[in-house]
């Protein structure tokens, strides 16, 4: 909590080059991009880093294959450079995994005309992943015997990528980068509206503190608004008028104990003819998703979804007893922001379902205000590149301008791993791991793994698992608790780790270690912050409340 302190003292100090409001992908690879570069950066969000729709993906890193089908080759093309600058950038956390794909009988497609537009997606990734396979009924029954393939037509197979960890761990990893170049981000700093003064060329950003109720200003040059499913709403209260606005859809997935011991995602598609998936998630399954059209904010899991993804799923596999909802262990909903572009001939209420994935970067030179509608976890690294080049266009000097600002650092990668050979830490792994400890640390806190390295080197006791049944030690909790502001216990569960999200509340409020977790994170306020937790935890796990 002291980085979180010191770092709102900072916000209250200085006029900075940019304020960025709202703390999700799109938010946390700006901040990235231009603390690295030079930029005087503030980063703030209403509740936690990665607290909205970048929590709620299905944590898939996929260059688009579907919208081949609206002919979107531009951005289909786009996406799987993306798709390729991730795989070849974070090796650790982001990598190829299969989609194993069954078709019905009387699909709108034929499995030829599909299996030929997945070599044409090969093709606009630049041949950078495995080659697509046509599968026969009998080669899915040999190798996927689970899925019910009476009524099929075959499928095929082809490659696209995923995140090993969460979502949200990889969008707050951009955030603490920001912190490392300089950038001052803090949590649950809420944006009450924010005003352009023409005199001084600042803007002005009034704010109110979470957690004591405090309010004071932020002052900055440049305005970057990157709400996602509220920008509009913040533009409004600001004053700013722009000619993209959003529309949304909801997507839903349920987690479910592990269906399938393969690590290839079976895709489907549902009975509304959407891309339907099973996903690895280490011992879980993830199966979704839906594309409902949702008015209301936060979007809430209903019984029909919950119905919607079970019918599909135990349409198309043959379980010794169909799924309900009370396997459901765990949920996630999250909100599609949609653009709809000026003069597009786009409805509120009409085709929205053909409006596109891609994000729009809307800007205003005079008052240096920039709004990001839309965007993909994909198109991150795009993001933060076109935020710079932007910024420089509004005069703010960006000292490191062109400066290579993401991925892993070989050189600290290959440092860490001989450290890690030398002192033997593989061999303090614990049982319950499915990977060594070089590998999981490393892959989770990239150079500051060298910093955990040293603890554990110092005391062998910090690799001791604090968290039963997971695979937390104690050296992360402790590191988390100095440098990844955990706020309130769900940050831990859900955002900082997955936990929350791979485990029904039952089990994860009898966990032995998570009182003294509490106690590393919140020191005199561990029984309160945990019983606050527990007040919302069955609401959070049926969907019923945003997590």
């Amino acid at each position: 909590m002291k980085l979180r302190e010191s770092n709102i003292e900072k916000l209250k100090e200085r006029t900075f080059d940019i304020l960025i409001i709202g703390g999700g992908i799109n938010g946390a690879v700006s901040a990235s991009a231009l603390t690295s570069q030079g930029a005087s950066v503030a980063l703030i969000d209403k509740h936690d880093f990665a607290g909205f729709t970048s929590q709620e993906s299905s944590n898939l890193v996929w260059g688009g294959i579907k919208y081949l089908e609206s002919y979107e080759f531009g951005l289909v093309r786009k996406l799987c450079l993306s798709r390729n600058h991730l795989l070849r950038h974070y090796p650790s956390t982001v990598q190829e995994i299969r989609f194993f794909v069954t078709l019905d009988q009387k699909f709108r497609h034929s499995r030829w005309f599909l299996y030929a537009g997945t070599w044409l997606y090969w093709f606009m990734g630049n041949f950078f992943t495995k080659i697509p396979h046509l599968l026969s009924r009998a080669s899915i029954n040999k190798s996927e015997p689970i899925i019910n393939t009476e009524g099929t037509q075959g499928g095929f197979c082809y490659s696209d990528a995923y995140l090993i960890d969460n979502d949200a761990r990889f969008v707050f990893n951009f955030v603490r980068e920001s912190m490392d170049h300089g950038g001052i981000a803090a949590n649950y700093i809420e944006a009450l509206g924010s005003t352009w003064d023409e005199k001084t060329q600042l803007w002005m950003t009034r704010v109110r503190e979470g957690m004591t109720g405090e309010e004071f200003t932020i002052t900055s040059k440049a305005l970057l608004n990157t709400c996602g499913p509220f920008a509009d709403k913040y533009n409004a209260l600001s004053g700013i008028e722009t000619s993209h606005h959003h529309l949304f859809s909801k997507g839903i997935h349920l987690l479910i104990d592990r269906i399938t011991e393969s690590d290839r995602v079976l895709t489907f598609f549902a009975d509304d003819g959407r891309l339907f998936f099973m996903i690895p998630m280490g011992q879980k399954t993830c199966i979704g998703t839906t594309d409902t059209r949702v008015d209301t904010l936060p979007p809430r899991v209903t019984d029909e979804d919950r119905d919607f993804v079970l019918r599909n799923i135990n349409k198309r596999l043959k379980l010794d007893k169909p799924l309900t909802r009370d396997d459901i262990l765990a949920e996630r909903c999250g909100v599609r922001p949609l653009v709809v572009e000026p003069n597009s001939g786009k409805k509120d209420d009409g085709d929205w379902t053909s409006l596109s994935r891609k994000h729009i970067v809307e800007k205003d030179e005079q008052k240096r205000h920039i709004t990001i509608f839309g965007g993909k976890l994909t198109d991150c690294l795009n993001v933060g590149n076109e935020i710079c080049e932007t910024v420089q266009d509004f005069g703010i000097e960006l000292p490191h301008f062109g400066f290579k600002w993401f991925g892993e650092s070989p050189e600290m990668r290959r440092e860490f791993f001989h450290r890690a050979h030398l002192m033997g830490l593989d061999e303090l792994t614990p049982e319950i791991c499915p990977e060594p400890l070089s590998q999981r640390l490393w892959r989770r806190y990239a150079i500051r793994a060298l910093f955990l390295l040293e603890e554990i080197r110092r005391d062998p006791k910090m690799a001791e698992v604090m968290l039963e049944g997971t695979h937390y030690m104690r050296v992360e909790i402790e590191h988390i608790a100095r440098h990844e502001m955990v706020t309130c216990l769900d940050d831990f569960m859900r955002r900082r780790s997955k936990v929350a999200l791979v485990n029904p509340p039952d089990l994860i409020e009898h966990n032995k270690g998570l009182m003294e977790a509490c106690k590393v994170f919140f020191g005199e306020q561990a029984q309160a912050k945990y019983d606050e937790y527990f007040e919302g935890a069955h609401l959070r796990h049926t969907g019923r409340v945003s997590s």
